[in-house]
């Protein structure tokens, strides 16, 4: 079992609400296995659109598909999501819009809501509207069921980083907008860093130093862990060092899981794990929530939401953590990773499209609607002007002794990366989380745990019936 890895970002305490181990998504255990079972009962290995290409692309659609009918027309939108609080957030919406009404349907996250969507495209009544995970997009594209929005692009994407919106756009053409993200940052316990003389690493070299300095330091301590049950976490840092695991040229899939900087990044964990200098245990377990409260673990490679869990299982802690960038394997060229987020998409069945574009360009653009969002949501806005609205002014409860907790988070988030997910995302992460415990344990070779999970992932996009590129 691992849990899922994107999802809203949530953060608990002021000015945040919720528990983040029970109502956060991205922390659900998801059987991925199950996961694979379950939309294979609805046939997602499907034909790709024409055109869909690689993530994050520059170049624009050459003719951007506009809606059908009047976006001031008078509809009933049904929306699809998870979120808690989203419902005060629409309930603004149908206040200012009497006409255009969204009625929000609370569904589960994960595997279950994707193949309930993919049923009810396949029988003719999807919702209006969809939450999606990043990682669950491109399932959706190869299946047909979300619109093509590169019309309403033009008007948002100045709104979100380029790596943001790289998230959601594929071969030039976009099929969501973002909603929430989670860009990766470093934390680590300032007081203990104060007491044992240490300096924050500001590169991945000065990392793996300071982790064989808190080993001489005091043989019981770590400076931090590798995690074997949180393949998204790897993703992340993966993509920090300049991996992007999947591409697509007009329908054929180029698997890069074990390029250079994947197992460059491998390597470096493997290597320190392997000598004893760093943990290789799995976060979120009792034992894990122990070492963050009694500092055994100095530091946690985490992202923007991470505050909130360390409220969860190590209260004890408030004020003596800090966030910091991420260390860089470039200093010249800063950037981070994202380990967390989802889109709002609309369903290509949609009878309403024209209203539903543009209650999703006021849900994810709009000031009062970020505002929003953050205070009853507790997400993260992928908009750029989300991540300083006044919401946003007061740092997380764990985090007292960083006023500018926000302020330095919304600096980090402009440089993530983009990052191309795959259709078989699920499978991918189940092998990482097999392969790596069973490198850990047997303290083998990361890299080639890389090689494998290639492997794998290559053999499961054919045994599903997608066209692949041999790299």
């Amino acid at each position: 079992m691992v849990r899922s890895t994107t999802g809203p970002v949530r953060f608990p305490g002021s000015p945040f609400g919720g528990s983040p181990l029970s109502g956060s998504p991205f922390r659900r255990a998801v059987d991925r296995r199950s996961f694979l079972r379950g939309v294979a009962g609805v046939g997602l290995a499907a034909t790709l659109p024409a055109g869909l290409a690689a993530c994050s692309s520059d170049d624009e659609p050459t003719a951007a598909p506009q809606p059908a009918g009047d976006p001031d027309a008078p509809a009933k939108l049904t929306f699809w999501t998870w979120t808690t609080g989203i419902d005060k957030v629409v309930a603004i919406w149908n206040k200012k819009n009497p006409t255009q009404q969204v009625t929000v349907s609370a569904q589960a996250q994960g595997e279950e809501l994707l193949t309930k969507i993919v049923t009810a495209h396949r029988a003719g009544n999807p919702p209006d509207l969809i939450h999606a995970e990043y990682q669950a997009l491109p399932v959706l594209i190869t299946n047909g069921v979300t619109a093509d929005l590169s019309g309403l692009a033009a008007e948002v994407k100045g709104a979100f980083t380029d790596g943001t919106w790289g998230l959601t756009s594929f071969g030039g053409r976009t099929y969501a907008i973002p909603q929430d993200v989670g860009p990766m940052m470093l934390y680590y316990r300032s007081d203990l860093f104060e007491q044992f003389g240490l300096t924050v690493p500001k590169t991945w070299d000065e990392f793996g130093a300071l982790a064989e300095q808190v080993r001489s330091k005091d043989s019981k301590r770590y400076l931090a862990t590798f995690s074997s049950g949180d393949p998204g976490w790897f993703a992340g840092l993966s993509e920090q060092a300049g991996a992007n695991w999947w591409t697509n040229d007009n329908g054929t899939w180029t698997v890069s899981i074990n390029d250079e900087p994947t197992k460059k990044l491998a390597s470096f964990w493997g290597d320190l794990v392997n000598a004893g200098t760093l943990q290789g245990k799995p976060m979120y377990t009792p034992e894990w929530n122990k070492a963050m409260s009694d500092g055994t673990l100095l530091a946690w490679p985490s992202a923007v939401w991470g505050a909130g869990v360390l409220q969860g299982v190590a209260p004890s802690t408030k004020g003596k953590w800090t966030m910091v960038p991420m260390p860089q394997w470039d200093s010249a060229t800063p950037t981070t990773g994202f380990w967390g987020g989802s889109a709002t998409a609309i369903a290509a069945k949609s009878k309403q499209s024209a209203q539903a574009q543009k209650f999703v360009k006021w849900l994810n653009t709009d000031p009062e609607a970020l505002e929003a969002f953050v205070s009853f949501g507790g997400i993260y806005p992928a908009a750029t002007a989300g991540q300083s609205t006044p919401a946003l002014s007061k740092a997380p409860a764990m985090m007292p002794n960083q006023p500018g907790f926000f302020t330095d988070a919304a600096a980090i988030a402009k440089t993530a990366r983009g990052f191309t997910w795959a259709p078989n995302v699920n499978v991918t992460y189940s092998q990482y989380s097999d392969l790596f415990a069973k490198a850990i344990q047997t303290k083998g070779d990361f890299a080639a745990a890389v090689d494998q999970l290639q492997s794998a992932s290559v053999a499961d996009l054919k045994k599903q019936g997608f066209q692949i590129k041999e790299s």
